[in-house]
C-alpha cells in the first residue's frame, strides 16, 4: 500500500461518511450518534496505523534517505487525515445528533468496547511512531565529550559570561590595538555584554522615567515619592503615639501641658473627684490639692500612682478600672497644674510639705 492509495482510501472514507450519517437510522446500536462518532474515530485511527505501518516497513528495507522520505510522507499524511477527521467529526456528528431520534440505544458494553478499540489504536500509533523515530535516527545518541585540543586554552564560564579570552604571550600580539603610551600597550578589551546591556537598560529606564514623571505626569517623581513616604510615616507615627499613650504608667508618666489635655483632665476631675476634693481642688472630705502639703507625694508620678491604685484605708477607690492610663495622666497633670491656685475656703494642710 503506497501513499497515493492511502489518500484515495481516505477520500473515499470521508466521502462515505455523509451517507452513513444522513441515511435513515435503523433501530440498532449503530444508530446512536455516540456510536457513529466513535466508529468514525476508530476508522481514521485505523488508516493512520496503516500509514505508519507502511512507513515502518519501508524504513526497515530501504536506505536511510528513502526512510526519511517515507517518514515525512507518513507524517504529512497523518496530519491531513487528522485535519480532515476533525472537520468531518464536527459536521457529521452534529448531523447525527439532529437526525437520530433514537438516542440512548448504545449499550454500556458496546460503548466501552468502542472506547477500548480506540485507545488500543492510539497505543499502536504511539508505538509505531517511537519505532519510526528510532529507525530514522531522530533520537540523538549521546556523544562523548570532545577532548580539549592540545595547546588551546580552555575558556571558563566566567570568560564566556564576560566575552573575554585568556591572553598569553602567543595571542597578545593579536589583541594589540597599536597604541603605545610610555611603554603601556593597549589591548582589545571590550566591555562585557552584561555591562553594556545594563547600560542600555539604564538609558531606556531614564527615558521612560523622564517621560512619565516630568512630561506626562503619569508617575510620581522621586521628590513626590519622598513626600508621600513622609506623609505615610507621619500617619503611622501618629497612630503609634495614639496607641503608645495607653502604655504609660507611674514610672514613665510625663507632665502634659497642652490645653486640650488639661481641659480633658479638668472635666474628669469635676465629674469624679470634686465630691471629695472640691470643684477647685480646695479639699472637702479629701485633702486640699492646691497647697504644698501631700499625704502620698506631690510629684506627677506620685499623683498618677495614687489615682491609679487609690487609698482604700482612707476611702479612695482605685481608678485604674475606670480610666485608661492616658486619662489618668491627664487627670494627674491637671491636679499638678492647680498647685498654688489659692482657691477660696481651702482645707487645712495635711501631710508633709513637698520638697
Amino acid at each position: 500500500m503506497n501513499i497515493r492509495s492511502l489518500l484515495i482510501l481516505t477520500a473515499g472514507t470521508l466521502a462515505g461518511v455523509p451517507t452513513l450519517a444522513s441515511g435513515k437510522p435503523q433501530p440498532s446500536e449503530l444508530a446512536d450518534p455516540v456510536a457513529l462518532v466513535l466508529l468514525i474515530i476508530a476508522g481514521f485511527l485505523l488508516i493512520a496505523i496503516a500509514v505508519l505501518a507502511n512507513a515502518v516497513m519501508g524504513a526497515m528495507d530501504i536506505f536511510r534517505e528513502r526512510m526519511k522520505k517515507d517518514a515525512g510522507k507518513a507524517m504529512i499524511t497523518i496530519g491531513v487525515i487528522m485535519l480532515a477527521m476533525s472537520g468531518a467529526l464536527k459536521a457529521h456528528a452534529a448531523d447525527a445528533l439532529v437526525e437520530a431520534p433514537t438516542s440512548g440505544i448504545l449499550s454500556k458494553t458496546s460503548l466501552w468496547t468502542l472506547v477500548s478499540v480506540i485507545l488500543l489504536e492510539i497505543l499502536v500509533i504511539i508505538s509505531l511512531l517511537f519505532t519510526l523515530k528510532h529507525l530514522v535516527g531522530i533520537q540523538r545518541k549521546r556523544r562523548p565529550k570532545k577532548a580539549p585540543v592540545a595547546g588551546k586554552p580552555r575558556i571558563t564560564w566566567l570568560e564566556k559570561l564576560n566575552n573575554t579570552k585568556t591572553v598569553d604571550a602567543a595571542s597578545e600580539a593579536e589583541q594589540d590595538m597599536g597604541h603605545d603610551y610610555d611603554g603601556i600597550r593597549e589591548l582589545n578589551n571590550p566591555t562585557p555584554p552584561w555591562w553594556k546591556w545594563g547600560f542600555y537598560f539604564s538609558i531606556a529606564f531614564a527615558v521612560v522615567y523622564l517621560w512619565r514623571g516630568y512630561v506626562s505626569g503619569t508617575a510620581p517623581t522621586q521628590l513626590e515619592e519622598l513626600a508621600m513616604a513622609e506623609q505615610k510615616a507621619a500617619a503611622a507615627k501618629a497612630e503609634f503615639l495614639k496607641n503608645a499613650a495607653n502604655n504609660v504608667d507611674e514610672n514613665t508618666v510625663k507632665m502634659l501641658t497642652s490645653a486640650d489635655d488639661l481641659a480633658a483632665g479638668q472635666k474628669l476631675f469635676t465629674s469624679n473627684c470634686a465630691p471629695c476634693h472640691g470643684p477647685q481642688g480646695q479639699g472637702v472630705v479629701g485633702p486640699n490639692l492646691t497647697d504644698e502639703y501631700w499625704l502620698h507625694g506631690g510629684r506627677i508620678n506620685d499623683v498618677f500612682k495614687t489615682i491609679k491604685y487609690g487609698v482604700p484605708e482612707k476611702g479612695m477607690k482605685a481608678w485604674q478600672e475606670d480610666f485608661s492610663p492616658r486619662q489618668i495622666a491627664m487627670l494627674a497633670s491637671y491636679i499638678e497644674s492647680i498647685k498654688g491656685s489659692n482657691p477660696p475656703n481651702p482645707k487645712a494642710p495635711q501631710g508633709e510639705k513637698e520638697q
